[in-house]
């Protein structure tokens, strides 16, 4: 079980691992799914393979950045509040800064070797992406029960398109495990994550989410930070998906209000899609465009806006959420909605992780190259990110 109060050491352990992922992760929320089950479930064991399925299920039913409610939550499993804070900063420092410096003028994007590496990360998301499709999908669907749940699911996102999509094959699942997986042989009790937050704290979470929703557009006229606030946390507390589904929200509060202009926006987003971490570091690189606030001031204020709706919505759920699945009937849905999240998991491999990386034989070579060094080789994640990124340098851009 995981100490309730834990030690120092294990704080800092949470933050050096997450800031080589936050140094590390390409390739988007189902690219940083699939580095987090590497680094925790499969080389570190902080959790098992269902557990981990369950609360990447939990985050993507609720709204804001999956992947970033999955890191904050591991955090505090491991290491209480201070680690999930450390979770948080080392996960999203890296981006934030670059893009950050990239709104001041810094060229730090610019050349071919930079962008033949770029392109290798790119590549290299492919391999870790399927590497956690294919290990997750040997333990979360281990019938043909489930086995016919995630290809269902695979269609359902093929056919409805976007968050909606994603949610939608998430709660089908849940639907089908309910009624088709209450006699599975895997139907015994589910590991309870013992995640330090009591009730009270959770309604308190939930408090705050709602009361800060309410109360910033009622205050924003009063100060330039407070609208700056509102704008970026409405954006953050009522997206779904996450990652590229909050553009156009954002887009309508800092473009269509007149604080940057579309070419602004616009190139900011193509430096996102070049660096590690979560896409919600964008905020970080409008907040420091905004007129009439310091640069770094703004920055931090999107940044933190954007972000905190999403972990008070889970901090939220948290307490209740053991209880939840300790229930038959949860343990059957929960069965049913993992298999699922192994289907979006892998229509998300083909779009967008293999459709925007591989554009060649090429490509297609070193992807399997960086697959078959994490599944038959079992090299670190790490280690496979830096061989493929240099190669990426090697292989001409069409």
């Amino acid at each position: 079980m995981v100490e309730q109060t834990p030690a120092r050491g294990r704080v800092a352990e949470v933050f050096w691992v997450f800031l080589a992922l936050g140094l590390t992760s390409f390739g988007g929320p189902v690219a940083h799914l699939g580095y987090f089950r590497t680094a925790f479930v499969e080389r570190r064991q902080w959790l098992t393979e269902q557990a981990y399925a369950d609360l990447v299920a939990l985050c993507q039913f609720l709204p804001g950045p999956a992947s970033s409610q999955v890191g904050f939550a591991l955090g505090l499993l491991r290491a209480g509040p201070w680690g999930a804070a450390m979770a948080w900063l080392a996960f999203t420092l890296p981006s934030a800064i670059i893009l950050a410096l990239f709104a001041f003028g810094a060229a730090v994007l610019d050349g071919p070797i930079a962008s033949g590496i770029i392109h290798g990360l790119k590549v290299v998301a492919v391999a870790i992406v399927a590497h956690a499709v294919w290990g997750m999908a040997r333990n979360l669907c281990p019938d043909k029960t489930r086995t016919g749940i995630a290809l269902a699911a695979v269609f359902v996102v093929v056919l409805v398109s976007g968050p909606l999509g994603q949610v939608a094959a998430i709660v089908l699942g849940g639907l089908a495990g309910l009624l088709l997986c209450r006699n599975s042989p895997a139907a015994t009790t589910s590991e309870s994550l013992h995640f330090p937050v009591s009730r009270r704290a959770g309604m308190v979470a939930l408090s705050l989410f709602g009361g800060l929703l309410a109360l910033l557009p009622l205050l924003a006229g009063s100060a330039g930070w407070l609208n700056v606030a509102d704008a970026f946390y409405r954006s953050g507390a009522l997206v779904f998906g996450g990652g590229h589904v909050v553009l156009p929200l954002l887009e309508a509060e800092v473009v269509q209000s007149g604080w940057i202009t579309p070419d602004e926006f616009l190139a900011g987003y193509g430096a996102a899609q070049a660096v590690p971490g979560p896409l919600f570091t964008f905020a970080a690189y409008l907040g420091a465009l905004l007129p009439g606030i310091s640069g770094l001031l703004g920055a931090l204020l999107a940044l933190l806006a954007i972000f905190i709706p999403g972990f008070l919505l889970l901090v939220g759920v948290l307490p209740f959420w053991n209880q939840f699945r300790q229930w038959g009937s949860a343990q059957a849905l929960m069965r049913g909605a993992n298999a699922a999240v192994v289907g979006v998991l892998g229509a998300a491999l083909y779009q967008p992780v293999w459709t925007s990386a591989i554009i060649g034989a090429e490509e297609f070579a070193l992807a399997l190259t960086g697959f078959l060094l994490l599944t038959v080789w079992k090299l670190p994640a790490w280690v496979v990110v830096a061989l493929v990124a240099v190669a990426g340098a090697f292989i001409p851009l069409q």
